[in-house]
């Protein structure tokens, strides 16, 4: 379309309106010089009075600074489909990640720290809401390092004023046992391997409750203490084939990793669980080990707090005497040691005979480590104790003043 004028660098008068790209610009026909540039869109506030304005102060530049943000966004709604989270969450998640784009702590972070804090805001999510999710499973999905994936947890959570919840015991109990491979039907495993959720999680929180009772699970990570916990409620859930088979290849057939400490938890629980037996009366026929006492596991744990009294000391135990009086009452069994007297109690001259019990203390204090010694000191500083009579040569040295030293040559010629 031709348009009025004459262009400045020929002169000409043939100008016409092409449409580059959507865009409207005034061209010449003869020499090809631009004269002017149309405009792209318009910002939010002139979009109601229709007024042009420059690409800088348009909502496409808007467009170009938010990609970070469009990015962010796809891949926690990413992470949620993975995880299989409601909806609720997901809008709640994507909130979070909105809120912390905007902050300036947030503007100068490295790249891998903003592809991170997705995972933080979903992380940040289910701990509000009490779905269990732990730390590792996001950074197992993102191929995150923990040090670095909690850094951006803490910051986020410093930031935005968040209150994020700890995970409890138990949900950690039943996120890990959810990945098992074993409550999952699978050709892969053979059938007396595999075990029901419930039953496995219930038998599992039992275990679990029971070392936390016993000082197993204080000042320790809870992974390696929910796995011994575990295995042994999935050996003593079907007790005739599971038996042979250890703790290695339990978990290669659940398909989770054997962190190292979860052999010395094992241990741990197995003597605890063989002081327990040996307080059964049906049991004490038996001569049972650490393979042998998995089969009574479900018995053990429903005399629980009963057992635990007659196989430890009453120091520092933490276990209630009325809790206990009930236990028995609710079991059959005879009713708490702790006074041997009791009428009623046949087991009472059995446990004045075995004498003082072992207390029951943190591991920490009952096997201590090694520390280590002192260097043994030298022949010259073991001599000397700091006592020793100053000799009247040396006793010059530590006189100030002349007049300390006729004093001590008057008190000399004295002497």
């Amino acid at each position: 379309m031709a348009a009025r004028g004459r262009c400045p660098e020929c002169g000409s008068g043939s100008l016409v309106e092409d449409a580059h790209y959507a865009q409207q610009q005034l061209v010449c026909a003869a020499c090809g010089c631009v004269l002017s540039e149309g405009l792209l869109t318009t910002t939010y506030t002139d979009e109601e009075h229709l007024r042009e304005v420059a690409y800088s102060q348009s909502t496409g530049q808007k467009e170009q600074l938010s990609r970070c943000l469009q990015r962010g966004i796809r891949r926690v709604q990413d992470l949620c489909k993975v995880l299989k989270l409601p909806a609720a969450f997901e809008e709640t998640a994507v909130s979070y990640f909105q809120r912390a784009l905007e902050l300036p702590a947030f503007h100068l972070v490295s790249l891998e720290k903003k592809e991170l804090l997705g995972g933080c805001c979903v992380l940040v999510t289910c701990r509000q809401r009490r779905w269990p999710l732990t730390m590792g499973t996001v950074c197992s999905l993102l191929y995150a390092k923990q040090e670095l994936f909690a850094s951006v947890f803490l910051s986020l959570q410093r930031e935005l004023g968040l209150s994020v919840p700890a995970l409890s015991l138990a949900d950690l109990v039943t996120t890990h046992l959810s990945s098992f491979r074993l409550v999952q039907p699978n050709a892969n495993i053979p059938a007396p391997f595999l075990e029901d959720k419930e039953q496995l999680v219930a038998r599992t929180m039992a275990i679990v409750e029971l070392a936390s009772d016993t000082w197993l699970v204080t000042g320790r990570h809870p992974v390696p203490v929910v796995t011994a916990a575990a295995f042994l409620a999935w050996q003593s859930l079907r007790p005739g084939p599971r038996l042979s088979c250890p703790l290695a290849r339990f978990c290669r057939l659940a398909g989770v990793e054997l962190p190292p400490p979860a052999q010395l938890r094992l241990k741990e629980l197995l003597e605890i669980l063989l002081a327990m037996a040996s307080q059964l009366s049906w049991l004490r026929g038996f001569c049972l080990d650490k393979k042998t006492v998995v089969k009574h596991i479900g018995d053990l744990l429903q005399h629980r707090l009963f057992l635990l009294k007659r196989a430890f000391s009453q120091q520092d135990t933490g276990l209630g005497m009325g809790s206990v009086s009930q236990e028995c009452q609710g079991s059959g069994l005879p009713s708490s040691p702790a006074v041997p007297q009791q009428q009623g109690c046949p087991w009472a001259g059995q446990q004045q005979q075995r004498g003082t019990l072992r207390p029951l203390l943190p591991p920490c204090l009952l096997h201590p480590r090694k520390r280590l010694r002192a260097a043994a000191p030298s022949a010259a500083s073991a001599a000397l104790t700091g006592d020793e009579p100053i000799s009247d040569s040396e006793i010059e040295q530590y006189l100030r003043s002349p007049e300390e030293i006729r004093a001590f040559r008057r008190a000399k010629a004295w002497s």
